[in-house]
């Protein structure tokens, strides 16, 4: 009974990810990608923890005190644009960001590489072209302060450029799998 249930578990899994047929570097570049991966799914998790905790100390003090703490709010509300812009490189490289997955399953291995390349392409290329203004805008911080944290909106602001230079540099590496996965795909049909 268990085994039928991994089983379809496992399945399940496989049709959702469609796109991971676009197989990851190896070696110790793939290694070192890996850890890079983890450092930032770890900061993401600590600020969703972070977040709970926010959030259950902001309940807290409604329920419990005879006042509720005002800084709790915008914390939470920063915690998660930072939980986000960490994470959404490697949400990229995964390949689970939303998409439309309608025809997947149709492409084969060497197609499915050639469709990661341009959604990839056309993903860094909008990082490229919005990373400039999103520095612009984190600078526009300096001269700002929260309303309750009184910490400077620099630091805030500062998750844009943070989100596009992640999604830059993981959209050139999503590039770099999807043409190495082509060439693999082209030399054992060459060699067949």
């Amino acid at each position: 009974m268990k085994s039928d249930q991994k089983a379809l578990e496992q399945e399940a899994l496989e049709s959702l990810a469609s796109m991971s047929a676009v197989p990851k570097l190896e070696g110790s570049i793939g290694r070192v990608i890996g850890w890079v991966d983890t450092f930032f799914l770890t900061l993401a998790v600590v600020a969703l923890v972070a977040i709970a905790a926010t959030v259950l100390l902001q309940i807290c003090s409604r329920l419990f005190l005879p006042f509720s703490i005002a800084w709790t709010e915008e914390l939470s509300r920063y915690l998660f644009i930072y939980m986000v812009a960490l994470s959404v490189g490697v949400v990229l490289r995964q390949n689970r960001n939303i998409s439309v997955e309608l025809f997947h399953h149709l492409l084969s291995p060497r197609m499915k590489a050639a469709f990661q390349v341009l959604i990839c392409l056309l993903i860094g290329l909008f990082a490229f072209l919005v990373l400039p203004y999103a520095w612009q805008y984190a600078q526009n911080g300096a001269w700002q302060t929260s309303p309750t944290l009184r910490v400077p909106m620099l630091y805030i602001f500062f998750s844009t450029v943070i989100t596009f230079a992640l999604l830059l540099v993981y959209s050139l590496l999503g590039c770099l799998e999807g043409i190495i996965a082509m060439c693999r795909s082209s030399a054992s049909l060459q060699e067949s």
